[in-house]
Parts: C-alpha cells; structure tokens; sequence
C-alpha cells in the first residue's frame, strides 16, 4: 500500500524528473544545449535555500524574504540553468548585443517556459523564481552561469496564489 503522503511525494519528484525533460528538450537556439538543471527534494537542503533567501534580501529586494517563504512550503524545487556560450565572434567596441548571450538566455526562457508548462498540464502548483536562481549559485548548488528556482507544491490551495509582503497581522 501506498498512503497519500507517499503518493504526493514521489508524484512530485516525477513531475520534476519530467520537467526536466521539458527544459532539455526544448528548441534551442543554433542547436546548441546550454541548459542545465537538477531537483532538490531535501528538507534541510530547502531550508538551507531559505535561509540563503533570507540573508540576500537586503542587497535584494525583501521579495526575497517572501519567496523564502515559499520555498519552505514546497514539496520539492527545480533549478533550471544557462551556461553562456561564446561563439567566438570578433566583437568591435562598438558591436554591443552578444549573438551567444543573447541565444543563452532566449534558451533559458524557453527551457522554463516547457517545465512550467508540464507541471501545470499534470496539476502540479509552481512559480518560476529569480530569487530562488541566485540563492542557488550562492550556495554552488548547480553550475550555470544564469539560474532560476522553481519551487514545486501539491496542495489542497495553491501556496503561491495568495502571497503577500509583508504578512498581514491581525
């Protein structure tokens, strides 16, 4: 037998494992696969993103704090990655868009665009996150030059939908 909180558990970690799917088989500029991601399931190692959330904040912006927030209340997070390709371009001074950056980071977008897409085709609540992306290399967690988060929940009520910031007391 399988109880629900199992059940919820690993459904999550297939969604992510299949959102990775979606990031690497997207279309990528010029062919070229710059993407790179993982999963974080981990208790502590979401706490540890939390807290590293937490301490960037006021270099930041307090969105961090909110987003930490967040993170403590996901079932799991993926981090999804560009490297930057050099085409090895002879730049002049003057010459002032990078074809590699440029074509590096359109494959990002496209590359969460296909993961979000998947989790929300299989019911799966989420949000892409810058904040959550710089944490991460702060902590080494992933080796990408550009990194957004995208926490993961499965719920009863969307943990995402109602966020605000500051919290309201009564």
């Amino acid at each position: 037998m399988i109880d629900e909180k199992e059940a919820l558990r690993n459904g999550v970690i297939r969604v992510a494992e299949l959102m990775i799917i979606s990031a690497k088989t997207a279309p990528k500029a010029r062919g070229v696969d710059n993407i790179v991601s993982t999963i974080i399931v981990d208790r502590e190692e979401l706490e540890k993103l939390a807290r590293k959330m937490e301490d960037l904040a006021p270099l930041h912006g307090e969105f961090f704090k909110r987003d930490a927030d967040s993170v403590r209340k996901s079932d799991a997070v993926v981090l999804i990655g560009c490297k930057i390709v050099d085409i090895g371009l002879k730049k002049p001074e003057v010459y002032k868009y990078d074809p590699g950056l440029i074509n590096s980071i359109v494959n990002l977008g496209i590359a969460l665009g296909s993961a979000v897409k998947t989790a929300s085709i299989l019911n799966v609540d989420n949000r892409i996150m810058y904040s959550l992306g710089v944490a991460a290399q702060e902590l080494k967690l992933i080796d990408a030059d550009i990194v957004y988060g995208i926490p993961l929940s499965v719920k009863s009520k969307n943990i995402f939908f109602d966020r605000v910031w500051p919290p309201k007391t009564s």
